[in-house]
């Protein structure tokens, strides 16, 4: 249920971007999928139509010379405010990297202090995550084995390096809007 939501809400940001079909939706979310691991696309058509049923998008169909006609779908008014409703809902703790980067990815929907609180957040469990993984590493130091090792380092330099990234983030942001340089 929790990644049907996330998808609903996900192709809402999109179209909020621009009206797209279901085709340009499934190449985005490819391009995506390395990052993401993108839905399956049996999923998408299901959720643009819950959401044509919900009146949180339309659909207009394009007629096309010697091809398929083309459904292209837009967010109504409705369909953005739900969208800017889940977009100012804070992520429940322990929710996967996955929910954090589609949020990422939708920041342009985010107001500058919305966009702050998302990273400071993610930021708060990182830590609580890296600190829960020294305590075991200090716990089962003596008592582990070389795969259980490397997995423990591995997760503490993940966690080393998305803090770093947040915190320098987080100090851009401090000085404004990113973007908002003139050049």
């Amino acid at each position: 249920m929790a990644s049907t939501v996330s998808i609903r809400h996900f192709i809402l940001g999109l179209l909020n971007r621009q009206p797209m079909s279901g085709y340009d939706i499934k190449r985005f979310l490819k391009g995506l999928s390395w990052l993401i691991d993108s839905p399956s696309f049996g999923s998408l058509y299901p959720a643009l139509h819950a959401l044509l049923e919900d009146d949180l998008v339309t659909v207009e169909v394009v007629s096309r010379q010697n091809k398929p006609p083309r459904k292209i779908y837009s967010i109504t008014e409705a369909g953005g405010q739900v969208l800017g409703e889940w977009m100012d809902r804070p992520i429940a703790s322990g929710v996967s990297l996955k929910a954090f980067l589609m949020r990422l990815i939708l920041a342009g929907n985010l107001s500058h202090d919305g966009l702050v609180a998302h990273l400071e957040q993610r930021r708060t469990q990182v830590a609580a995550h890296q600190a829960a993984l020294d305590q075991t590493a200090t716990v089962m130091d003596e008592g582990m084995d070389l795969g259980e090792r490397l997995a423990l380092d591995y997760g503490l330099a993940v966690a080393a390096a998305e803090l770093a990234w947040l915190d320098g983030m987080l100090a851009q942001l401090s000085q404004g809007p990113l973007g908002a340089e003139s050049g």
